[in-house]
């Protein structure tokens, strides 16, 4: 089966390079180009994307809130958003993040770290993990002030073997990563991962490093818990 992305973007030249690059790779297809946010939504729903890639700024309506509708929507839950930005320390990349999006990318990218990120959020990663991103994430993260009292409200519900593997999340690990580090299989990692997604009501792994981060479980500067 093919994974099939759409193309939200409102530069013609953009959404043509992006879609040359997509179509010429098995595997891949390109089944709807939106101008705006608001098209952006209509065709999410209607043309069965697996994958939207979003740009942030769009007229009639922008990409977080196209990110945010489309995350909203019970219909649209298997739909991934990848966020497209010209410039990756974009404040609006962190709002993207806490809109829905599960991951994203610099418009400069490379064909194969293109093709590689559709791969992963479509698996229902979040482009997150590889470490390389990880600095960057947690730069953008520094911008959420956590929350008073979010900890007691919302991480109660977890256990504390779900505690301790939020903030390996947190801190860009995989589930391979996580079940190497404690010693788990990595069956067992992605349960707990799982379950932690369910309890905070999360859509993936990108809102868990929000929820992380806002809950004040992980802050900038933090290092790696020792194994």
């Amino acid at each position: 089966m093919s994974i099939r992305v759409l193309l939200a973007d409102d530069q013609a030249l953009i959404r043509a390079g992006f879609k040359m690059i997509i179509d010429s790779e098995p595997g891949f297809q390109v089944v709807a180009e939106a101008a705006d946010g608001r098209e952006a939504v209509d065709l999410a729903r209607t043309a069965r994307a697996d994958v939207v890639l979003m740009d942030i700024r769009m007229p009639r309506m922008d990409g977080l809130e196209a990110t945010r509708r489309i995350g909203a929507d019970d219909n649209l839950a298997g739909v991934r958003v990848l966020v497209l930005t010209t410039f990756e320390n974009d404040d609006n990349v962190v709002l993207a993040l806490q809109a829905g999006a599960s991951g994203f990318l610099g418009k400069s990218v490379e064909p194969e770290d293109l093709l590689h990120a559709i791969r992963v959020v479509a698996g229902g990663e979040a482009l997150l993990s590889p470490k390389a991103t990880r600095g960057l994430v947690s730069r953008f993260l520094t911008s959420l002030r956590p929350e008073p009292g979010g900890s007691s409200r919302a991480l109660d519900l977890l256990t504390e073997r779900e505690r301790e593997i939020l903030v390996l999340v947190a801190h860009g690990l995989s589930n391979d990563d996580i079940a190497e580090r404690l010693h788990l299989s990595p069956l067992t990692a992605k349960t707990h991962v799982n379950r932690a997604m369910t309890k905070l009501n999360a859509r993936d792994r990108a809102q868990l490093v929000v929820l992380a981060y806002q809950n004040g479980l992980v802050r900038q500067g933090d290092a790696l818990p020792e194994g």
